[in-house]
């Protein structure tokens, strides 16, 4: 090895005697913008990542919107729901740690259409957790529905990523959006192994579709146990909604069983889904059995 190139890696190694430090290339989550933060004191520092995941210099980083609203950021080039584009959703992290924003002309969050929400007619609360899209697909974005509350749930409409719905976990009422809404295992009923999950999205025309159905994970490791409360779709205006009834109760159609003239079946797991049309606002009911 060349003198001048011993010269060159020993000024790398130290300067002034001390050894120089990597410079750290995570963006940090933005307090200012009204987001909801996801477990801050994890790793993820409050993005909609994996707990233990970073938002890093040339990665793509998902956030959270308050209950409502979506998500208005993500790669540009990402016109189809495929992978891996599917995986950028969010702001864009530069390698220098600073943080730029793909729609520069948008907000960081955007309402939905307005015409869904949750509510609970349960005796505790009721943790909603809607995935990560365009992202990792973890059920990581909280709504917390208190007893004998609503909350609004977020609908997309035609123009949102590749025309996609929003999906969403429904836990057990009793069960914290902190508890809840993270990957967790299967030792107990929540998160990825929820009893039920449901699904919304809007057409060009003003109808939204909404569907409820059984996890297909949780029927792989609760095998034959009755969840201890139900779900079902209800609207302000019937007769403009096309679907009704649509209900899942344990206690009248048993294990995987469900009401409605619309229902189907997916990887095992019986659904229904209603259309509810002209603008029409529809509920994701939650009821103790």
């Amino acid at each position: 090895m060349l003198f001048s190139q011993i010269l060159t890696l020993a000024f790398a190694l130290s300067v002034n005697g001390a050894p120089l430090e990597k410079r750290d290339n995570t963006c940090k989550f933005p307090t200012d913008q009204g987001l909801i933060s996801v477990t801050s004191d994890k790793s993820n520092a409050g993005w909609a990542l994996s707990p233990d995941q970073k938002c890093t210099g040339g990665s793509y980083c998902p956030y959270a919107c308050p209950s409502g609203q979506l998500m208005a950021q993500w790669d540009k080039s990402a016109t189809t729901y495929s992978y891996p584009s599917s995986q950028n959703g969010g702001i864009y992290c530069n390698n220098d740690g600073t943080i730029s924003k793909p729609f520069g002309d948008r907000d960081y969050c955007v309402d939905g259409a307005g015409t869904l929400t949750a509510n609970n007619k349960a005796d505790k609360e009721v943790a909603f957790c809607q995935t990560v899209l365009p992202g990792n697909e973890a059920m990581l974005i909280p709504t917390q529905v208190d007893a004998g509350k609503d909350n609004d749930l977020a609908v997309p409409g035609p123009d949102y990523y590749a025309g996609t719905a929003a999906h969403y976990y429904v836990n057990a009422p009793g069960y914290s959006t902190e508890d809840a809404c993270i990957w967790g295992t299967k030792d107990q009923a929540k998160g990825n192994w929820a009893p039920y999950v449901a699904g919304a999205n809007q057409d060009k025309s003003g109808n939204t579709y909404i569907k409820i159905g059984w996890n297909p994970k949780y029927l792989d490791d609760f095998d034959g146990v009755k969840p201890k409360f139900g779900i079902r779709i209800t609207c302000d205006d019937e007769s403009k909604c096309n679907g009704l009834d649509c209900e899942i109760d344990p206690s009248k159609t048993g294990y995987n069983g469900i009401n409605g003239d619309s229902q189907e079946k997916s990887l095992g797991a019986t659904w229904c889904v209603v259309t509810a049309s002209n603008n029409a606002k529809a509920k994701i009911e939650v009821f103790d059995v």
